[in-house]
């Protein structure tokens, strides 16, 4: 049971049964937390998103769009929860659907206080800059702080990110803290978090660095972007990455590295079939398809200049299920194992570079354990996908409506 703290991040908290429970566990360890002390020291923290992005909104643009499509203008995506010093970090939300039969990530960081502390200041901080819910279900900002639609836009970017800069720059201060990865604590040898500019100075007996980074680009922080696309440039010839996405809409700066630089990639995307907007309805239910003509551009791309010997694309599917994992797994040359990993809320898509709040986990380590765990998790995952062929797109569920491929390209940086 928590004694200090729970911190959630999601985009949203469902109402169904499952998430019921979840609230009422909560509830009762904070009643259980006061009679064992009188003055409880347990404190709960949620963040979610305004009406899932209708804070981003502002002025007639707000009061235009629809609620379900506020969703595509920006979004608090971050997805952490953390109880006191144990830390999941994911891409999944909390919602009946991600409990049962939605694949995603998930990677337990046990009795990690420097990346808890860390994570704890990060919600709070982008807490501060948000609408706090109050008592009458109405929300508002906190005194002194600037509104995020109705004030100055340009002064609200400025505050957030001196408000959010504050917590990474304290981060990076910080020198050699001890760390335990979940799975590794019977390890001999000693695991730490360095911060990027150690890593130069690192002991040689560490094996393991664990480093948070975040994305926020409305507020012009987009150390997540950066770290991508040094990943990607510096790859060496014949190493491999493993790319997945939810959502596959490739930004063109990710694109073009893909295609251009050395490593090779096998990229795995949804089905049709296990896409979370498949059989939504009204525009929604075009989504699944917009998706497809995205995966057939771009595999045209891949044909056009040879390279479908060292870019792949794979479908996954499953039965009942739908799919929503996302992250990188990194192979240096000759490697059988990987020695890296992206793991949080990070989709590589448009929206997750220019318009959400995003967060994720760089996991470097050179521990055979670790790594051994991390392809059973990219295994796991590329098991139930089949390879994308020219063929593929030729099947009925592949048609594109003529509407759809009109409709794309004006709309695909939206979703």
């Amino acid at each position: 049971m928590a004694k200090k703290r729970i911190v959630m991040a999601s985009l949203y908290l469902g109402t169904g049964p499952l998430e019921q429970e979840l609230v009422d566990c909560i509830e009762e360890t904070l009643q259980r937390s006061q009679e064992e002390t009188m003055v409880s020291n347990l404190r709960v923290s949620v963040l979610l998103d305004c009406t899932r992005g209708s804070r981003d909104l502002r002025g007639i643009l707000k009061f235009l769009l629809p609620e379900r499509f506020n969703e595509t203008i920006g979004l608090q995506h971050i997805k952490v929860y953390l109880f006191d010093n144990n830390v999941i970090i994911s891409g999944a939300n909390l919602s009946d659907s991600y409990f049962t039969n939605r694949q995603d990530r998930y990677v337990l960081l046990h009795d990690c206080h420097e990346i808890a502390d860390f994570f704890d200041e990060l919600v709070n901080a982008v807490s501060d800059v948000s609408l706090q819910l109050q008592h009458n279900d109405t929300a508002d900002v906190k005194p002194g702080m600037i509104h995020p639609f109705t004030g100055s836009r340009a002064d609200f970017c400025a505050a957030a990110k001196e408000r959010i800069m504050a917590v990474v720059n304290e981060a990076r201060s910080k020198q050699q803290c001890r760390i335990c990865v979940n799975g590794l604590s019977e390890s001999s040898s000693e695991e730490k978090l360095l911060v990027p500019s150690d890593i130069g100075r690192a002991p040689k007996h560490i094996d393991t660095w664990i480093y948070p980074i975040i994305q926020m680009r409305p507020f012009e922080i987009r150390i997540d972007e950066q770290v991508t696309e040094t990943l990607m440039v510096e790859a060496e010839m014949d190493s491999k990455m493993y790319l997945t996405s939810g959502y596959f809409n490739l930004t063109q700066a990710y694109m073009n590295l893909i295609l251009g630089t050395s490593a090779d990639y096998q990229i795995l995307l949804a089905s049709p079939e296990v896409n979370g907007f498949f059989g939504a309805k009204g525009v929604a239910g075009a989504i699944p398809s917009a998706y497809v003509y995205i995966a057939k551009q771009f595999y045209s791309r891949v044909y056009q200049s040879g390279l479908q010997d060292r870019i792949r694309l794979h479908e996954y599917f499953r039965k009942g299920w739908t799919f929503h994992a996302k992250g990188l797994w990194y192979y240096l040359s000759g490697s059988k194992w990987p020695c890296l990993t992206l793991i949080g809320s990070p989709n590589f898509g448009y929206r997750s570079v220019h318009r959400d709040l995003e967060a994720q986990l760089a996991i470097v380590t050179e521990n055979l354990k670790l790594q051994q765990q991390l392809q059973q998790e990219q295994e796991h995952l590329y098991c139930l996908s089949s390879e994308v062929l020219t063929t593929t797109f030729d099947q009925p569920n592949r048609h594109v409506k003529l509407w759809v491929k009109l409709v794309t390209p004006l709309i695909k940086n939206f979703f």
